[in-house]
């Protein structure tokens, strides 16, 4: 996890369930395989229907067609964000296609410790109701230090809850990682 992370926000609503952020049917490609990989990023969001999705200015692609890559870099969320099945995959997907943090009212858990497990994106908590704020393509910076997040586009600040002991194992690339470099594991 970067110091500071800024990009366009991409925001959504409650209950944004695990198919809804990669569709079962997308879970046929290899994650090692670098071209087949990308299809975690390309259909990233495929599965967020219209009238579920909470986008506030209606339907508005995550990813453009042929691409893989997202044009934006934050997920703005509300309640129980990565509702659903135990899908690693997706805090990958989002990964791939470009998301560094979501930002949720709440998470579920499975989803938020998958995000954390392999520092996939940093899952930041807030008490504020930011996808009622918040447009989509607002530009956004968050100081992922001090879990402030700015929005550039409408001049607003908005303190995030602190992320914790989960702060190190971000920034330590991972559980697994972390745990090697704290001396837990022994290194490879």
């Amino acid at each position: 996890m970067k110091p500071f992370i800024s990009g366009k926000a991409f925001v959504l609503g409650n209950d944004i369930d695990t198919d809804q952020i990669i569709p079962a049917a997308h879970l046929v490609y290899k994650l090692d395989d670098p071209e087949e990989k990308k299809n975690y990023g390309r259909y990233a969001f495929s599965g967020v229907p219209i009238e579920r999705s909470g986008l506030p200015q209606g339907n508005i692609p995550f990813i453009n067609e042929g691409n893989w890559k997202s044009g934006y870099t934050i997920v703005i969320g509300g309640k129980n964000f990565g509702c659903g099945s135990s899908r690693e995959h997706a805090p990958f997907a989002l990964q791939v296609a470009g998301i560094e943090a979501v930002i949720a009212e709440g998470y579920a858990r499975i989803f938020y410790r998958n995000s954390i497990d392999g520092a996939f994106i940093a899952p930041f908590e807030t008490a504020y109701q930011l996808s009622k704020e918040i447009r989509t393509g607002d530009q956004l910076e968050l100081d992922t230090t001090k879990c402030i997040l700015k929005n550039i586009t409408q001049k607003k600040e908005y303190q995030l809850n602190p992320l914790g002991d989960i702060e190190h194992i971000l920034r330590g690339g991972g559980i697994f990682e972390y745990a090697r470099t704290s001396g837990m594991l022994q290194k490879k």
